[in-house]
């Protein structure tokens, strides 16, 4: 068999192992122990695992995967990982085999005007971004831009996609500098050769100092607000005149078309307790925020009290914050310094980070889980570099692909 033949190439001592996976068919090979060399590492065992597949598959497609080992990533040789670890290799050794994860390529740039500083992907349909030229932009691909949204008078300095599935119209949501929040609705299928230029439905007004983030609602019938006056705000998405939120409709006429009419909309609630600006906010459950200052602290807040729950302190300025893991319940942060530091709550008396990763060369900008996956979550930074992490085994992969 071709390989045993390649195992009996090596001349380094043999270990016994199983080859598991919680991958379905086709990518689960026979559960008996095979003896194997030590001295392999990722690429080695890939090839030892594609083999074993396309002895049970002659149509079988080579493809890349990844190793655990007790829950960890094998990023060495087994001989070196079994003595890092302590791990014996006189029992048979079980090994998980996953696929690999593999780096996006580069596709076409989509240009701004000016600064890029918001951007949302959250949807399969089109990405939303914000920029310092002050519109925000709806792309369908690299480079084709369907929709400005125009209106605000300051730069905008975040962005949220509120509702994109089904049919029909989408509703995203805009942050500026200059003090308001926008609410935006176009019809996603739209797809003419030039951009249509749209107003907002709905104006909030009610921060102090510029809207530094914002987050949507999972219901979509809310969003809330960080401010660089201190504050969170909470305001509804509708455009109806609901609970006295909206306070005055303007109506203007298009090119001496049907009126269009734009309301006005207060905060439903202000939550109060940073002592410097609110750099992120997120919104990952129906009754909880979470909150990141530059007073060095994250917060988490009940929605129907207004009151704050928790606080984390961690000694930095804080820039982003994000919501997932294991659970759900990991609290991903960046902020003045280069180190990513994730907390878990439920792990009630510290405040020490359970994770700290600190690859990046200067500030951390965003962070990101992956939506799907309770291990995998992404960072960008000031070195011009996007990160993905695993919590597994630290950095998987680094894009370098920013010159500011």
């Amino acid at each position: 068999m071709e390989i045993d033949r390649d195992i009996n190439e090596h001349n380094s001592r043999r270990i016994q192992v199983r080859f598991v996976t919680k991958l379905k068919a086709p990518y689960k090979v026979p559960a008996t122990a095979i003896a194997i060399p030590s001295d392999l590492s990722r690429l080695g065992l890939s090839s030892i695992v594609n083999k074993l597949l396309q002895a049970v598959d002659s149509e079988w497609k080579t493809e890349p995967f990844d190793f655990l080992i007790d829950g960890e990533l094998v990023r060495m040789s087994l001989e070196q990982f079994l003595l890092a670890k302590g791990i014996s290799a006189e029992k048979i050794l079980e090994i998980e085999y996953i696929r690999a994860v593999a780096p996006r390529k580069e596709e076409e740039p989509s240009p701004h005007d000016d600064w890029v500083s918001a951007v949302d992907g959250s949807s399969p349909r089109f990405i939303l971004t914000g920029c310092y030229d002050g519109l925000g932009r709806v792309w369908k691909g690299a480079g084709w831009c369907t929709h400005i949204l125009e209106g605000h008078g300051g730069a905008i300095s975040s962005v949220s996609i509120i509702n994109s599935e089904g049919a029909g119209n989408a509703t995203v949501a805009t942050a500026s500098k200059d003090r308001t929040l926008r609410l935006w609705k176009f019809d996603v299928e739209d797809s003419s050769d030039r951009p249509a230029r749209i107003r907002a439905y709905k104006i909030l007004r009610g921060h102090n100092a510029s809207v530094q983030s914002i987050a949507a609602k999972i219901s979509g019938d809310m969003v809330c607000s960080g401010s660089w006056d201190c504050t969170i705000n909470l305001w509804r998405t509708s455009d109806s005149d609901a609970d006295g939120d909206v306070v005055s409709i303007k109506k203007r006429k298009v090119k001496n078309k049907a009126e269009e009419s734009q309301s006005e909309g207060e905060a439903v609630s202000t939550l109060v307790g940073h002592t410097q600006c609110v750099s992120c906010v997120v919104w990952p459950q129906h009754e909880i925020i979470y909150s990141a200052s530059w007073d060095h602290s994250v917060r988490q807040w009940d929605v129907e009290t207004c009151k704050d729950l928790s606080d984390i302190f961690c000694g930095k300025v804080l820039n982003c914050i994000d919501i997932g893991g294991e659970g759900s319940a990991l609290i991903a942060a960046g902020g003045s310094d280069p180190v990513l530091r994730i907390w878990d709550p439920r792990k009630p008396g510290s405040s020490a980070p359970v994770f700290q990763f600190s690859s990046h060369s200067s500030w951390i900008s965003a962070c990101k889980w992956h939506y799907r996956s309770s291990f995998h979550l992404l960072s960008s930074s000031y070195d011009g570099k996007v990160m993905l992490w695993d919590l597994r085994t630290a950095v998987l992969y680094s894009l370098y692909f920013h010159c500011l």
